[in-house]
This record gives structure tokens, C-alpha cells and sequence, in this order.
């Protein structure tokens, strides 16, 4: 069955027409998904009872159910949903001064194998479809009782290797009849796919574009992200000049730091050099060791050193604010070992509800 919230609003009404509706329809529909949240067609009230077994038959509404809840000391909540099919994935919720942001995923699974990252851990199984990632939304504001106004896409999942689901699901977050979350506040993360920068920029979209960088020599991020073997710096370096060329946008760029890697004054320099001219922002993030993982937490020292010298270079720096570390949500820190356990009685929860219906029918 069709999940309806995989429709933008000009689909949508498309697919009503097509049973025999008119237009306006959809926006009632629309309304009764995003706006007031609902969960069954029978709480469309305003649709008649007609158009509601209608729907019923062609169309599912996509609930995703929370098989477990974190929260940290600082407010922070992860969340692992079921997505239906026997998968699972992760969404975690941040309170700001200025408001609300969820960092959503983007597929089940990842294909980059970042070696920081705890997503490297888990196989890929599949892209998340629009719906899915919009849910994801719709789940937490239901459970949270808060207004969702910024979305990072720094979940799991390369979101450019997902990017038309991605791009349609921002359509529904940024409509002022759907979610109504402003494009500026959308950000979307990647590791670096140069030919999706290009498609990006294309969109005209008003998000932020967040590189994952994390090194200044082929050498050091081929290491830490083969990804880089596709899309060597040079040729990513260029798609973000074009980028912001074509769109007068800022890019901020990802920098993860490492002990003893790329977090020395050389590594700083050769940041400078590569950024230098570019409408630009470096968000340093201090790593954080996951199981297995080759790379450690850099020295607060180093950390500070670092910002310091790009700041007096031209280059505006910031260290991230960690958030949840306490429940291995701050970013790309979760770790393998736990995720497994978790899939592992997902995995159980799921053969159970399976026997479960098969008893019931």
C-alpha cells in the first residue's frame, strides 16, 4: 500500500484527481498530516466518509513506533524507530535557546564507511523514501509535544546518495501548508559527493550546505573517508567554489579532530590555504573514540590552538557544542557495539509481532 506522506502537495493532488477529487482536497489532507498530525484517516473530519474509504484502500499513513527512548542529563532524546519493514533507525532531538533541532537519518544503513563514524558499523539495507524521513518529524512532535524549527540531516545515511527522497522531503518540511520548517533552517550534511553538489545548486534551495571534511591532504581523508578516493579534494574544493558561486550561499565545512591526525598547526595551515576566499564556516567538532574506531578525542588544547588560528586567519571557526554524549547521540558518536544490541532486539521484536499476527489471523 501507498504511504501518502510520500506525496508532496502537487502529487498528492494529482493522485486525488485520479479518484475523481478535487484539488482543494489534497490541502485538506495535507492540513489534517502535518499540521494537525494525525494518525488515521478517520480523524479527517472535514473529508467525506466516501473520500475516507477511499483513501483507506489506495493509502497507508506511515506511523513509526518508538521501540526505544533515550534522554541525557543536558535535554537531549534519541530515539530508535521502527520503521515497519524489520529495520530500524535513529533520530535525535536538541534543545537550543533558539528553538528545537532534530538530526533525522536518510537511509537504513550508510555505503561510505566513514572510520569516525558508528554508522560505518551498519550494512546499508535501504533508502528511507520521503515519507520516512518526514515522519521521522511528525514521530517526535507527537511524542514530544514541541515544534520541530531546524533539521539537520546528519543522521544516518549519506543524504546526497539519497537525494531525490531528501530533496522532496524538504519540499514537505519547507510548504507553508506542510510543515512550514523555513529552507534556512534545513541543513544537509555530506561526505562529499561532487556530481550532487553540482544538482544542489541547481535546486536554488535557501538550505545550508555542511561538507564533511576532516582533512587537508588526499592521504589523511582517504583514510578517514574512502569516499575521498571517488572525490579527492581537489575536485570537491572545486564543486564548493561553483557551489557558492552559482548560489551566493555559505558552506559550512565539517572538521573533526583528531589526536595526533589532523589537529596539528600544518594541518591548520593547508585549512586555511584550501578555504581561503570562500564564503565559508569550519565547524570543529572534537571526535569521539567509538568501539574499534583508529581515531581519539584531540587534546582541548589543540582544539582551542586550532580555532584560534583559523579565526586570526580569516577563517570564522567554532567548536561544536556537544549534546547527549551521555547516550552516545552527539554526533557520529554512537557506538557499534550498542547500535548491534539494539538491532539485535529489534530484530527479536519484530519476529514476535510477526508470530504474533500470523496467531491472530
Amino acid at each position: 500500500m501507498k504511504n501518502i506522506k510520500d506525496y508532496n502537495l502537487e502529487e498528492l493532488k494529482q493522485e486525488l484527481a485520479s479518484l475523481g477529487e478535487k484539488p482543494f482536497r489534497a490541502e485538506q489532507i495535507f492540513r489534517w498530516l502535518y499540521i494537525e498530525n494525525v494518525t488515521n484517516f478517520d480523524e479527517m473530519t472535514n473529508l467525506s466518509l466516501e473520500l475516507r474509504e477511499k483513501l483507506k484502500k489506495e493509502y497507508s499513513i506511515c506511523i513509526f513506533q518508538i521501540l526505544r527512548k533515550q534522554e541525557s542529563s543536558d535535554g537531549t532524546k534519541k530515539y530508535l524507530f521502527d520503521v515497519l519493514d524489520g529495520n530500524a533507525i535513529e533520530t535525535v532531538l536538541m534543545s537550543y535557546h533558539h528553538g528545537y533541532s532534530l538530526c533525522v537519518s536518510s537511509q537504513i544503513g550508510c555505503k561510505m564507511g566513514c572510520k569516525f563514524c558508528a554508522s560505518t558499523g551498519i550494512n546499508f539495507i535501504r533508502n528511507l523514501t520521503s515519507g520516512e524521513i518526514v515522519e521521522q518529524i511528525l514521530a517526535v512532535q507527537r511524542e514530544a509535544k514541541v515544534k520541530i524549527s531546524n533539521i539537520v540531516f546528519m543522521g544516518i545515511g549519506e543524504p546526497m546518495d539519497n537525494f531525490e527522497n531528501v530533496m522532496n522531503a524538504i519540499g514537505i518540511m519547507n510548504h507553508q501548508k506542510g510543515l512550514n520548517i523555513g529552507a534556512r533552517h534545513i541543513s544537509i550534511s555530506t561526505s562529499g559527493i561532487v556530481p550532487k553538489i553540482y544538482e544542489l545548486a541547481k535546486k536554488d534551495l535557501q538550505c545550508t550546505l555542511s561538507i564533511s571534511l576532516h582533512a587537508t591532504t588526499d592521504e589523511k581523508r582517504s583514510a578517514m573517508m574512502p569516499v575521498n578516493k571517488k572525490y579527492p579534494i581537489s575536485e570537491l574544493m572545486q564543486a564548493c567554489k561553483d557551489y557558492i558561486e552559482t548560489t551566493n550561499k555559505r558552506i559550512s565545512f565539517e572538521y573533526a579532530l583528531a589526536k595526533d591526525n589532523n589537529d596539528n598547526l600544518e594541518d591548520a595551515k593547508r585549512l586555511v590555504k584550501l578555504l581561503k576566499g570562500m564564503i565559508c564556516h569550519v565547524n570543529l567538532i572534537p571526535i569521539n573514540k567509538i568501539e574499534n574506531g583508529a581515531y581519539v578525542k584531540s587534546t582541548n588544547e589543540n582544539i582551542i590552538k586550532f580555532r584560534d588560528y583559523l579565526n586570526e586567519h580569516g577563517i570564522v571557526a567554532t567548536i561544536r557544542r556537544e549534546l547527549g554524549s551521555d547516550i552516545d547521540a552527539a554526533c557520529r558518536t554512537t557506538q557499534k557495539k550498542k547500535l548491534k544490541n539494539i538491532r539485535r532486539k529489534h530484530e527479536s521484536f519484530c519476529k514476535d509481532r510477526l508470530r504474533k499476527s500470523k496467531t491472530d489471523e
